[in-house]
């Protein structure tokens, strides 16, 4: 969708002011994340070796960003994120259950769409963490979303503290329905139009079980079969009230073990993938059992700040039509 900029949209914060704020919202988010979810903070990669099957392959058609590296031989490709490499990490640094480490994940995704929410640059804290095969759980799972909202909400509370000008409001407590119950009560409407409907009525919401088909034969949304366990996984929704509509913060989920790997894969048409190092590691239960996700940084700055677009927090490369959107608006690209 192109970029639209709300007819009479302005931000209360300059540019100044602007970057001070974003400041204000990764520092303390970041602590409250990791004092919420028991988090040390890693060194992450950039990039890694395609042969060892750990990008994150997200929808199965983004082609990744990759180059050549004539000093050790072999091809490199930019990360879609950190999913599987994370709990290999977690498995060699000797993590166990309780405690989870969390990076500052940046990455290029050369075939996303440039809008309002999108950019070809990700920035976002990528985190996983140790569980018990007890924890594989919807409760667990909901207790997780629910401290990640309180983080988030808490944080929102420092920045007005600070920013008093800022007038953005948000629903401290969930409403949890599985993509299955969406389209049941919403059978006529796109994913994304059931998305903005419930979040305009709960303000804060997480869809669970994402990945599989539905009653219907559709799909709620894609999902790599290889890091969640679509029975067991979901996205967290915030209403944003200038654009009027959901703006996903974070997808998430508790990840697959041997059984239901083997079942998404067969399922995604993607058997050959058992061969790859990371999964043949996991189908023999040489990994951990591990929760996690990603929390996107300038999507919470956007919602946080009140911002009708993505490019107002970061600095990215726009196409000429969101660039002449953003001027004759008054809106300022980073």
């Amino acid at each position: 969708m192109p970029t639209v900029i709300p007819k009479g949209y302005s931000t209360p914060l300059g540019l100044y002011e602007t970057q001070r704020a974003i400041g204000v919202i990764k520092q303390n988010f970041f602590t409250k994340l990791c004092s919420a979810l028991r988090l040390k903070r890693v060194t992450a990669p950039l990039f890694v070796d395609p042969a060892t099957g750990l990008n994150d392959n997200l929808n199965g058609v983004e082609r990744p960003v990759a180059f050549d590296i004539p000093a050790a031989g072999i091809n490199a490709e930019v990360v879609h994120s950190l999913a599987k490499w994370k709990r290999l990490a977690l498995h060699e640094y000797n993590f166990y259950p309780g405690k989870g480490l969390v990076a500052d994940m940046n990455a290029i995704r050369r075939d996303e769409e440039l809008d309002n929410l999108h950019s070809v640059y990700v920035d976002q804290w990528d985190w996983e963490k140790v569980i018990t095969r007890e924890d594989r759980t919807e409760a667990y799972l909901r207790a997780t979303v629910r401290a990640i909202v309180h983080a988030v909400c808490g944080t929102l509370d420092e920045l007005r503290w600070q920013f008093p000008e800022l007038e953005t409001e948000l629903v401290r407590e969930p409403v949890f329905f599985t993509s299955q119950e969406l389209e049941d009560m919403y059978p006529d409407l796109t994913p994304k139009e059931r998305e903005n409907t419930v979040c305009r009525e709960h303000k804060t919401v997480f869809i669970q079980q994402i990945g599989g088909k539905l009653r219907s034969g559709q799909r709620h949304d894609g999902r790599a079969p290889d890091y969640d366990d679509w029975a067991l996984n979901g996205d967290l929704l915030f209403w944003h009230e200038p654009l009027q509509c959901a703006l996903e913060l974070s997808s998430m989920g508790i990840r697959v073990d041997e059984k239901s790997l083997a079942a998404q894969l067969k399922e995604a048409g993607c058997e050959e993938r058992a061969e790859l190092p990371f999964h043949k590691m996991l189908l023999a239960g040489e990994l951990p059992l591990t929760i996690g996700g990603g929390i996107g940084q300038s999507r919470l700055c956007m919602l946080l700040l009140g911002k009708a677009h993505v490019g107002e927090v970061q600095a990215s490369i726009w196409d000429k039509a969101t660039r002449e959107a953003c001027r004759e608006a008054g809106v300022t690209l980073l």
